[in-house]
């Protein structure tokens, strides 16, 4: 690509346009310009809107020019591409794993707090992959990580309308009728499960597992809390078509292709017990 049609288009109301154009009209010289976000992604040196920050705040060149207008496309098997210092490399594997990770680790790659992140449950593994979506620092549990761009997008993208199931620890004993009773307030399907930690026959406080959307996980906190059944401990024991079953806390797998197209082609969930609103009667002629 030459390097006087980095810049060629700035960022418009038009731009979409005017590089689909462009682009096609060149389509024979450049055949594989892609977005420079999507190609720092997918060489795992950041997810997609860390890649716009690091374009906008001047970290990105192509062939020795600085770029910092998204939109920007380049070649990255014939163009140079450095972003925060480090080339991108056009010929990385792309990578799916499954994390279980244990409670008190931080769900993501650095913490400036020093505190133990995922990184150090990654060790050995020599691409970069990042999380998609969270699990917070007192969970356990299922983690999604990728070097995939697209895919963690459009993850993201439908992140709070994929069903999640998790076991979770709360402080007391909920009836067969609250399980009901809260799960059609709150948008779940709520059921109680064999007690690991039971003595006696009998636990203080009770395990339940949930099948949740993302969406409705604050409100599950606040109204457990608000019926003083507070959650105490909380695991993610599956996500979509995926199960952390089979893998050891601390440790991870890889995907093998058939996981990978499940859940690249997962659908968004229906919302849980809420029934459907009626259709309107038609008027009798």
């Amino acid at each position: 690509m030459p390097a006087n049609s980095i810049n060629k288009f700035r960022h418009s109301e038009h731009s979409e346009e005017s590089l689909f154009a462009y682009c096609s009209a060149t389509a024979q010289k450049e055949p594989m310009q892609e977005r420079l976000q999507k190609i720092i992604a997918r060489a795992g040196i950041a997810s997609r809107r860390h890649a716009e920050l690091l374009i906008t705040s001047g970290q990105v060149s192509v062939n020795g020019h600085v770029v910092t207008e998204l939109g920007t496309k380049a070649d990255p098997d014939k163009d140079r591409i450095v972003a925060a210092g480090k080339p991108v490399q056009s010929n990385e594997r792309q990578v799916y794993l499954l994390l279980n990770k244990p409670p008190e680790v931080v769900g993501a790659m650095a913490d400036p707090e020093g505190r133990k992140t995922l990184r150090h449950c990654l060790r050995g593994l020599p691409e970069r992959v990042y999380p998609v979506g969270n699990l917070e620092y007192a969970a356990s549990g299922l983690v999604f990580l990728t070097n995939d761009g697209d895919l963690a997008a459009k993850m993201l993208k439908d992140w709070d309308h994929v069903d999640q199931l998790y076991q979770i620890k709360v402080k007391g004993m909920l009836t067969m009728p609250d399980l009901e009773r809260l799960g059609k307030e709150i948008g779940a399907h709520m059921k109680i499960v064999r007690q690991p930690d039971a003595t006696r026959g009998r636990a203080a406080n009770y395990w339940y597992e949930v099948s949740i959307r993302a969406a409705k996980m604050e409100t599950m906190r606040r109204t457990l809390m608000k019926e003083r059944h507070p959650i105490e401990k909380l695991k993610r024991i599956g996500l979509g078509p995926l199960s952390v079953e089979g893998i050891p806390r601390g440790r991870y797998r890889l995907l093998d292709k058939k996981e990978v197209e499940d859940f690249r082609h997962i659908k968004k969930s229906p919302p849980k017990n809420i029934a459907p609103k009626p259709s309107p009667a038609k008027p009798k002629l």
